[in-house]
């Protein structure tokens, strides 16, 4: 799957594909997940700025448009953070707001049962790889193996993240190694100590939601360094 950067010419097509996407997706599911969904969308049509990424927003003013209190604004956050679909940018600081940013293409993934439904040319037009915009010739990575007992969690969990973006992969996560999962938490190995903060700081969202499906009892991630 490609997802285009929403700016230049076909800006606003991305766009109203995104939309539509997380729209119909809202409307497949219960009255929990369109309330989550309409809030996103409110997000995004009111301060999401599509050609930086970034959503500069304090949790007053996000209570504010989603009409509750603070607390549920930190609660709903934490679980799109959860999900993978928003990570924190820039944290707040003394007289800033913080700055999350949106992760379109794990956003349209977790959509994506919903594209039949809005058309078939919708659905070609997300499966379909672009033509002639670059000249770099991508790396065949090849994906970890399925254990096909389908009861090594780390595997599966693998997978699931090279399918969604194997440069990703290749570049993080394929490096990883589990060593523990125990009460609930996992912790993951890494061949360095920048490697372990890196992933923390910036996957760890992705990382965790993608475990959480595959072991729903899984609640928390650590991060450590093999050296």
């Amino acid at each position: 799957m490609q997802v285009a950067k929403p700016v230049g010419r076909n800006a606003p097509a991305i766009k109203y594909d995104i939309l539509s996407a997380l729209t119909v997706h809202a409307l497949s599911g219960d009255k929990h997940q369109q309330r989550s969904i309409l809030r996103v969308i409110a997000l995004i049509t009111t301060r999401y700025n599509w050609r930086s990424n970034e959503l500069s927003i304090g949790r007053e003013e996000i209570a504010r448009l989603w009409s509750v209190n603070e607390r549920t604004v930190k609660r709903e956050m934490a679980k799109l953070r959860t999900m993978g679909w928003i990570a924190v940018k820039r944290p707040a600081a003394r007289g800033r707001v913080a700055v999350y940013e949106f992760d379109l293409k794990q956003l349209m993934v977790d959509t994506s049962e919903v594209w039949p439904t809005i058309g078939s040319d919708f659905q070609a037009r997300m499966t379909e790889e672009p033509e002639g915009q670059t000249n770099i010739v991508p790396f065949k990575v090849k994906p970890p193996a399925l254990d096909s007992r389908g009861t090594d969690v780390w595997t599966q969990v693998q997978t699931i993240l090279h399918g969604r973006d194997p440069e990703l992969w290749s570049s993080w996560f394929q490096h990883l190694t589990e060593a523990d999962r125990a009460g609930g938490v996992v912790t993951l190995m890494a061949p360095s100590r920048f490697m372990a903060d890196y992933i923390a700081q910036k996957w760890s969202a992705r990382l965790l939601a993608v475990y959480s499906r595959v072991d729903p009892d899984v609640r928390s991630l650590r991060f450590e360094a093999a050296e």
